[in-house]
C-alpha cells in the first residue's frame, strides 16, 4: 500500500531537523519504500512511501515525532480510486 506522508517542522526544531536529516539522510525503517520525496521552502514537505507493514509505517513517524509534525494517509492510485468510484454506481 502506498502513503502520503506530510510533515511540517516543529517551532524551534528547524536545525535539529537539518542535522538529522543530513546525518541519516531521512532514511525509512526497514519495511518501507520510500518512492520519492519532496521538500517545500516554508518547512514543510511530503513523500510518498510503500508498505505493507503498518507497525513500519508507525515507527517512521514516531523516529520524527520530536521534530516534525507528520500526517501518514493510506491512498490509492487512480485505476484503483476510478474502480472504486464506479462501483458505486450513478446517484
Amino acid at each position: 500500500m502506498k502513503y502520503i506522508v506530510s510533515w511540517t517542522v516543529q517551532p524551534g526544531t528547524f536545525n535539529a531537523a537539518i542535522a538529522r536529516f543530513l546525518e541519516t539522510g531521512g532514511a525509512p525503517p526497514e519495511g518501507v519504500e520510500l518512492v520519492g520525496r519532496w521538500h517545500g521552502m516554508s518547512g514543510q514537505g511530503f513523500a510518498i512511501t510503500e508498505s505493507s507493514d503498518a507497525k513500519a509505517m508507525f515507527q517512521y513517524q514516531a523516529q520524527w515525532a520530536d521534530l516534525l509534525a507528520m500526517t501518514v494517509t493510506p491512498c490509492l492510485e487512480d485505476a484503483d480510486a476510478g474502480a472504486v468510484l464506479a462501483s458505486l454506481g450513478k446517484r
